[in-house]
């Protein structure tokens, strides 16, 4: 009897995608003989391992016209899928799947591309406002897909662990002292950034009160911002910002005592790697996208204006400025 073969388009968000992880276990579960593949953008595929249970990736680029769209298609058609489940929202993507050939072609029903789908699902009112996993879990619900709720797990080889040790170590780490890491980026855009002072001030806290060795990570479009901490501190930080792939970078988050950062990927990738984490929030709300995962702490003012979910602020932060360095630390200090 052949095989049934589900492909999975995960987001393009890491954040989002990691929080789609239960997805991938539940499908395991209700599809126990089922070949099950992912589809993802490559940055977002390096956070699959064995472990999840995906036989394989299929790197699809960013649909922006129609070679691009043929392309897609293309690389799904190829391996013959029985069904897709689309975790993403777009028109676009729905139109890939029906372009690829896909039987089965599972959704919410939104964004205008119901007909392209073999079965689609309301979204429930409220839904747009709902925590991710719970949106994921509504979608697989509707399809009669049983999907109870657990935790968000990442798992990282010896090898890797051992690579994230030696990669410090080599950049100066003085292993007598707690490891804080920082997180000082976010991709979506300066608006969930807390300012780069304030991170430097918070790591002048840990320096002083903790005697912490501070590391920094992020995107390679996010050094100017770990030269900015960098340069308000006496001790120097291990600065590893954009020096990593996203395997590297999880190894290196796994060896923290606490993680502190904005509203970002990484956010979701220390709470799935059972890392405390301490995030500062400001035009996004953490009900919807907050850490899935304890221990955690999340900080955050209540203002007029919020929530914005803007990528730049238009006035003067005051969601994020209103947060100190001292209650950052006091949020922090009981993990060391």
């Amino acid at each position: 009897m052949p095989v049934m073969k589900i492909v999975v388009r995960m987001p393009n968000w890491i954040g989002d995608a990691v929080m789609a992880l239960p997805v991938l276990k539940a499908l395991q579960a209700n599809f126990p003989r089922a070949e099950l593949w992912a589809a993802a953008r490559e940055w977002v595929g390096d956070l699959f391992s064995p472990w999840h249970g995906i036989k394989g990736l299929v790197p699809l680029p960013a649909v922006r016209d129609l070679k691009s769209l043929r392309e897609a298609s293309s690389r799904l058609k190829e391996h013959g899928f029985d069904a897709g489940l689309l975790l993403t929202n777009s028109f676009s993507s729905a139109l890939v799947f029906r372009l690829a050939g896909i039987p089965e072609r599972w959704g919410y029903a939104r964004d205008g591309r119901g007909l392209l789908l073999s079965r689609s699902v309301p979204l429930k009112k409220g839904g747009e406002t709902r925590r991710q996993t719970d949106y994921y879990r509504d979608l697989l619900a509707g399809l009669g897909i049983e999907a109870p709720a657990g935790t968000i797990d990442l798992h990282l080889s010896e090898e890797e662990k051992a690579a994230a040790e030696k990669a410090i170590t080599e950049a100066g780490r003085d292993p007598a002292r707690p490891l804080v890491v920082l997180n000082p980026g976010a991709a979506f855009g300066p608006a969930k950034r807390w300012p780069a002072e304030r991170f430097a001030g918070l790591a002048r806290l840990f320096q002083a009160r903790k005697n912490a060795e501070i590391l920094l990570v992020g995107a390679a479009g996010e050094a100017d911002i770990a030269a900015a901490i960098a340069s308000g501190l006496e001790r120097k930080p291990l600065d590893l910002t954009g020096k990593t792939n996203l395997r590297q970078l999880m190894g290196l988050i796994s060896l923290g005592r606490v993680f502190v950062t904005n509203d970002t990927g990484p956010m979701h990738i220390a709470g799935a790697l059972g890392v405390p984490v301490v995030a500062i929030f400001g035009p996004t709300d953490p009900k919807a996208t907050g850490p899935s995962r304890r221990p955690s702490v999340v900080l955050k003012k209540d203002v007029p204006c919020w929530p914005c979910t803007y990528r730049s602020c238009p006035y003067d932060h005051r969601c994020m400025t209103g947060i100190g360095p001292e209650e950052v630390f006091s949020a922090a200090e009981g993990f060391l």
